[in-house]
């Protein structure tokens, strides 16, 4: 029946992503995941991040 199909269709929406802050650059990054931005996961340092190079002034 048509309500039977809908109550088997009502699983299927989107659910929204979870996002947490993280403490040490407050960026929002999937939760149980290592940042980004700052390469850190449960408090230390996970991932190296390398900083961008800044361009020497032409002289």
């Amino acid at each position: 029946s048509k309500s039977r199909a809908q109550q088997r269709l009502s699983h299927r929406a989107l659910k929204p992503i979870a996002l947490v802050e993280c403490p040490q650059c407050h960026a929002m990054i999937k939760p149980h995941h290592v940042c980004p931005t700052c390469g850190n996961y449960n408090g230390r340092e996970v991932i190296h991040i390398k900083e961008p190079k800044k361009p020497e002034p032409a002289a």
